[in-house]
C-alpha cells in the first residue's frame, strides 16, 4: 500500500516520518519508514495509509515488523523518550479522503517491542526485528485507513501487511463448499453447499466457516442421481451393463437377469425380448415372462358339481405370484356350438385370481357337456403380447351319490349320512364304504358295509386324518369310479369343529388303482381328529442350535436392507428395514441384531426369543420371518410394526379411539393369548409394553425372550425368592410362590385391559410396588378408568380374581368380547360416579403442591375450574387436563362435594 506521511500537532502539518532505504542482514535494500525525534518533547507524529477495500471482510488482521531503539542507549535523551507507538484505524466509504481528524481514529492498541536494540547492534549489523498482529472486528463499510502514531519513540516500519481469513473451497459429501470469508467477532458462518455434478440433495448440505479458516459441523449431503455413482468427490456415470435405479442407492450394480443396458447412465436396464417387468417390481428384480400352461390336469363329476385340479405351470417365468383363471363354456352334444355358461354357475373358492391349482365348480346343469379353460397367469401376463399359458378341459355331468357329514357322537367316531342316486340302474342292493388313513393310501383300508345311507365309524385315532369313500351297488353291480382330486369344503361342517372341538376338511381325494374288485367311487373328506399342538422348550434340546434349525428359517443376510435404527433391545440395537426373498414382493420387516462381543450364552439366549416365536402362528402372535445366524451380526427379522408398542401408541393418541375400537384391541390381544395358551405356553410377563400394533390397529402379542421374562425388565422389582418379576402386572400366586400358569397371564391381561382403556397409564400410579403387593392382599382393585364401561370393568375384576381357577380362561374372554362387539349397546352404561371421584383424586394428587399453591384445597372449589387455569398450574399434559375437566363436569351433575 501506498502511505500518506504527516505530522498533526494543533492542526498543522509537518514531516517527521521519512522513508528511508537500508539493507537487510543480506545486504538487501529495503525501504523503512522511520520516526526518531527523541531528543524534542512532546512528539505527536502521525503516518497513515492510503484507503484499503475490506473485499466483504468483517475481520481484518494487520501484521507489522519493526525495530525499535531501546531509549537507555540514547545518551542525554530527556525522559519523555517512549519505547512504544499507537496503531489506529478509520472506517470510510469515501477512498480519497486527505485529512482525518485525529479524534475520529480508533485505537486498535499499543504495540511495545519484544526486543529493542541498541548503537552496538546497529555497528554490529544486527536488526531486532519485531512482528505484531492485530485484528479488527465487525467492519461493515467499503475499506479503512490505518495510522501509527509515535509519540517519542525511535522506530523503523519495515513492513505492514493486511489481510483477512477465508475457508478455502472444498467438497464434502458431494457438495461443493465456496470461498467463503470469516465471520466477525470469532462468529460462524453457515454456508450452504452446491450438490456437484450429476447429484441431488439428500439433504440440505451445510457447513459453518470458523473463524481461523477451518470448516466445522457438516451437515446434510448429497447423493448421486440415479445412473450415477459415487466416486470419491464426484458422481461418475454406471457403465454399460450396470444401472443404479435410486439416487440413495450407493453404486451402480450389474443388470439383472433378462435385461441390459447399452448406454451409461442408465437408471434402470431393459428387459430382452419376450421379457417383461411389472409395475409394482423393483428395478432390481430380474425380468420375468408369462408362465406356461397348467399340467396333469384331472377332473372329477359329482352330480353337477366338478373338481378341476392341475400341477402348476413346468415354467413359472421365474415368479412366485402365480395364479389361476378360468373361462367356462357349456357345449350342445355334438361339442361344436359352445356358449359361456353364464351367472347360474359358481367357483369355489372363485373363478379368476385362485392361488391354489384347485377350484370346485357347482351349479351345473345335470347330464350336460361343459369346457373349461384354465389359465396360468403372473404379474407380466397382461403385458405380454403373446397368448396366455392355458389348457382345455372337457367334462360331463352326471348324477351320482353325494356324501354329507351330519354328526359325529365322540371324540374318536363320525357319523356318516348320504343321499343315493336319482336314477339307478336298479334297486339300490347296498352301501359300500371304504375309509383309510390318508398317510396309508391303499395299503390299509377298511371296508365297511351298510343297506342304510347312514353309518358310524367307530374306533379312529384322534390326530389323524381319514379318507372316506362311498359307493352304491345295484344287482347290475357298483357304480363307476370317479377320477377325483381333493377341494375344501369347510364350510360343510363348521358347525361340528365348534361344538365337537374337532377340525374338519372335506376333500376329493384321488382314487387310486388297484386289482379287481375295484374300490369304491366317491371320494369324501380327509377328516382330521386333531391333537393339540404343543409348544416346546428350547431348553428341552440338548443343542439349542437345533432347536433354532426346527423352528426357525434362515435368511441370507443379502436379502435384508437396513434403514433405520428405531430402537434398542436388551442383546442390541433394533432396526427397520426391507425383506426381499426369492420370488416373493419386499415387506417391511424389523432386525434386533446381536451386538459385538456376545458370550456363547448370550448368543442362545438371543436366539432362543426365535425359537419360541417360530412356533407360533396366529394374526395376533408377532410373526417370525427368520433369522441370520451364518454371518455376523447375527439377526432376529421380525414383522415390521408401524405403531411400536401398545402402550406408547396410546398415550400419543390419549382419547382419539370409540370404545369399539378400543375392545377390538383387547380382543385382538386375548385372541393371541387363547392361542399361546392352546399351546401350553406362558407369557409371564403380558403388559402393554409388550404388545405392537400394526398400521391396521392389530395388536400382536411380543416379547418371548426367556432370559429377558423374569430378569431384564425395566418395570421389575426383587421378590424374596430371587429373580424379577413385574409387580405391577404379576397375580399374587405368582409373586409368592412363582407360580406363573395361564391363569397368571389371565390376571396380567386385566392389567393389560386397564391400561388401555386409560390409554396407557401407569397401573396404580405411584404406589410402591410393596405398597401394591400390600394393597392387593388386601383387597384393593383398580378402579375403573375415565369412561370405561362397566361391563370391561367387571372384565377386569373377574380376572384379578384372587383364587385362580375363579378366573376366566382366554377362550371365555375372546367369547365375552366378541359378544360386547355384536352388542355395542351393553357398552353403553360407564362405571359410576365414585370411580369419577377416585380418579380425580388421583389425578389432583399427582400435582398435589399445584393445586395447594394455587388454593385449590377442596373438591367445592376444583369444580368450576377452566383449562386455562389448569395450564397456569403446569398441568400441561392433555390427557390429564381432559380427565380432570371430565371428572369435574360428571360431578358437577351430581353435586358431589367431598373434602380433597
Amino acid at each position: 500500500h501506498k502511505w500518506k506521511q504527516m505530522a498533526i500537532y494543533e492542526g498543522r502539518q509537518s514531516s517527521s516520518w521519512e522513508e528511508i532505504s537500508v539493507m537487510d542482514e543480506r545486504n538487501t535494500p529495503m525501504r523503512t519508514y522511520q520516526v526518531c525525534n527523541v531528543m524534542e518533547a512532546s512528539q505527536n507524529n502521525w503516518l497513515r495509509t492510503r484507503h484499503i477495500a475490506r473485499d466483504g471482510a468483517q475481520r481484518v488482521y494487520i501484521e507489522i515488523k519493526f525495530t525499535l531503539r531501546d531509549c537507555n542507549s540514547l545518551p542525554g535523551v530527556p525522559g519523555t523518550c517512549k519505547e512504544t507507538f499507537n496503531m489506529f484505524y478509520y472506517e470510510s466509504n469515501n477512498a480519497n479522503l486527505w485529512f482525518i481528524k485525529e479524534s475520529q481514529y480508533i485505537k486498535i492498541d499499543t504495540i511495545a517491542a519484544d526486543e529493542s536494540f541498541t548503537q552496538v547492534d546497529v555497528g554490529d549489523r544486527v536488526m531486532k526485528l519485531n512482528t505484531e498482529v492485530r485484528d479488527i472486528s465487525n467492519l461493515s463499510k467499503k475499506g479503512f485507513y490505518l495510522a501509527f502514531q509515535d509519540l517519542g519513540a525511535c522506530i523503523a516500519l519495515v513492513s505492514v501487511r493486511v489481510f483477512y481469513k477465508k475457508c478455502p473451497l472444498t467438497v464434502l459429501n458431494l457438495a461443493q463448499f465456496p470461498d467463503t470469508v470469516t465471520g466477525g467477532d470469532s462468529a460462524l458462518v453457515e454456508v450452504r453447499g452446491l450438490c456437484v455434478n450429476a447429484s441431488e440433495e439428500f439433504e440440505a448440505p451445510r457447513m459453518y466457516c470458523s473463524a481461523d479458516g477451518g470448516w466445522l459441523v457438516p451437515i446434510g449431503r448429497c447423493v448421486c442421481k440415479p445412473g450415477y455413482e459415487e466416486q470419491k468427490d464426484f458422481c461418475q456415470p454406471c457403465r454399460p451393463g450396470s444401472y443404479k435405479a435410486s439416487a440413495t442407492d450407493a453404486y451402480c450394480t450389474k443388470c439383472p437377469p433378462h435385461s441390459s443396458s447399452h448406454l451409461e447412465r442408465a437408471s434402470e436396464c431393459v428387459c430382452e425380448k419376450g421379457f417383461h417387468r411389472a409395475e409394482t417390481d423393483p428395478r432390481s428384480m430380474a425380468c420375468t415372462r408369462p408362465p406356461s400352461a397348467p399340467e396333469n390336469t384331472i377332473s372329477t363329476v359329482n352330480e353337477t358339481c366338478v373338481t378341476l385340479e392341475w400341477s402348476p405351470p413346468r415354467d413359472t417365468g421365474g415368479r412366485g405370484d402365480i395364479t389361476y383363471s378360468l373361462r367356462c363354456r357349456k357345449c350342445s352334444g355334438d361339442d361344436v356350438k359352445c356358449a359361456p355358461c353364464g351367472s347360474g354357475v359358481h367357483f369355489v373358492p372363485r373363478q379368476f385370481g385362485l392361488s391354489v391349482a384347485m377350484v370346485m365348480v357347482t351349479d351345473l346343469q345335470p347330464h350336460s357337456n361343459y369346457s373349461f379353460t384354465i389359465e396360468s397367469l403372473n404379474g407380466v401376463s397382461d403385458l405380454s403380447p403373446t397368448p396366455r399359458g392355458a389348457v382345455m378341459v372337457n367334462v360331463t355331468t352326471s348324477q351320482t351319490v353325494s356324501v354329507v357329514l351330519k354328526e359325529r357322537r365322540s371324540k374318536d367316531s363320525i357319523t356318516l349320512a348320504w343321499q343315493g342316486p336319482d336314477r339307478p340302474n336298479g334297486a339300490i342292493v347296498e352301501y359300500e364304504v371304504i375309509y383309510y388313513e390318508k398317510n396309508q393310501r391303499e395299503q390299509n383300508y377298511t371296508v365297511l358295509k351298510t343297506r342304510s345311507n347312514v353309518m358310524t365309524v367307530d374306533g379312529l385315532k384322534p390326530g389323524t386324518t381319514y379318507v372316506f369313500r362311498v359307493r352304491a351297488r345295484t344287482e347290475g353291480g357298483y357304480g363307476r369310479l370317479l377320477t377325483s382330486r381333493s377341494v375344501s369344503l369347510l364350510s360343510s361342517f363348521a358347525s361340528l369343529s365348534l361344538s365337537l372341538s374337532l377340525s374338519l376338511s372335506l376333500f376329493l381325494s384321488p382314487i387310486f388303482p388297484l386289482s379287481p374288485p375295484s374300490l369304491p367311487s366317491l371320494c369324501l373328506s380327509p377328516v382330521k381328529l386333531p391333537g393339540s399342538k404343543t409348544y416346546i422348550h428350547p431348553h428341552t434340546y440338548e443343542d439349542p442350535n437345533q432347536a433354532v434349525r426346527d423352528f426357525a428359517k434362515e435368511i441370507d443376510a443379502s436379502s435384508i436392507r437396513i434403514e433405520r435404527v428405531i430402537g434398542a433391545g436388551e442383546f442390541g440395537e433394533v432396526c427397520s428395514g426391507r425383506l426381499r426373498l426369492q420370488g416373493k414382493r419386499e415387506i417391511y420387516v424389523a432386525i434386533k441384531s446381536l451386538k459385538a462381543g456376545y458370550s456363547d450364552k448370550q448368543r442362545r439366549d438371543f436366539l432362543s426369543e426365535a425359537s419360541i416365536m417360530g412356533q407360533f402362528d396366529h394374526p395376533n402372535i408377532i410373526r417370525l420371518e427368520g433369522v441370520v445366524t451364518r454371518c455376523k451380526p447375527v439377526m432376529i427379522i421380525t414383522e415390521f410394526m408401524e405403531n411400536g408398542s401398545l402402550d406408547t401408541f396410546l398415550k400419543k393418541h390419549d382419547g382419539q379411539f370409540t370404545v369399539i375400537q378400543l375392545v377390538g384391541m383387547l380382543r385382538g390381544i386375548a385372541s393371541g393369548m387363547k392361542y399361546l395358551s392352546d399351546m401350553s405356553y406362558v407369557h409371564r410377563d403380558l403388559a402393554a409394553r409388550n404388545i405392537l400394533v400394526n398400521s391396521n390397529l392389530v395388536c400382536k402379542v411380543s416379547d418371548f425372550g426367556l432370559s429377558r421374562v423374569l430378569e431384564d425388565d425395566p418395570e421389575a422389582a426383587y421378590t424374596t425368592r430371587g429373580g424379577k418379576i413385574p409387580i405391577r402386572w404379576t397375580s399374587p400366586e405368582a409373586i409368592a410362590y412363582r407360580k406363573f400358569t395361564s391363569a397368571s397371564d389371565v390376571w396380567s391381561y386385566g392389567i393389560v385391559m386397564w391400561e388401555v382403556v386409560s390409554y396407557g397409564e401407569r397401573p396404580y400410579w405411584e404406589m410402591s410396588n410393596q405398597d401394591v403387593i400390600k394393597a392387593i392382599d388386601e383387597g384393593y382393585r383398580l378402579p375403573a378408568p375415565m369412561d370405561c364401561p362397566v361391563v370391561l370393568h367387571q372384565l377386569m375384576l373377574d380376572c384379578w380374581e384372587k383364587g385362580r381357577s375363579e378366573r376366566p380362561k382366554f377362550g371365555q374372554i375372546v367369547t365375552t368380547l366378541d359378544k360386547l362387539i355384536r352388542n355395542p349397546a351393553r357398552l353403553r352404561e360407564l362405571a359410576n360416579s365414585s370411580n369419577k371421584l377416585l380418579e380425580l383424586n388421583v389425578y389432583m394428587g399427582q400435582y398435589k403442591e399445584n393445586f395447594s399453591s394455587a388454593g385449590y384445597v377442596t373438591l367445592d372449589s376444583v369444580l368450576y375450574i377452566t383449562i386455562s387455569e389448569l395450564i397456569k398450574m403446569d398441568v400441561t399434559l392433555a390427557g390429564h387436563q381432559k380427565k380432570i375437566l371430565s371428572s369435574v363436569q360428571s360431578l358437577q351433575t351430581q353435586g358431589t362435594h367431598v373434602q380433597v
